[in-house]
């Protein structure tokens, strides 16, 4: 199945909406989405420096705030 969206008519505010749309439904299903090995890996190697207080934790909202402003 093709989805076409308007894009080029679509502010930055309702791409990103359409996003969060899309991820919250994938993460219903996120046993159906395939992930490469490496994604593990990655995932591992950050948990690791997270606990060796090398990562800073993220809170989820807050991030989505910044990236919102950042788009602005």
């Amino acid at each position: 199945m093709t989805v076409a969206l308007p894009l080029a008519e679509m502010s930055t505010e309702e791409k990103l909406q359409t996003l969060e749309a899309l991820w919250a439904d994938l993460c219903r299903h996120a046993d159906d989405v395939p992930a490469p090995a490496w994604h593990g890996e990655m995932l591992k190697e950050r948990e690791r420096r997270r606990a060796a207080g090398g990562e800073p934790d993220y809170d989820w909202q807050e991030s989505q705030r910044w990236l919102r402003d950042m788009l602005r």
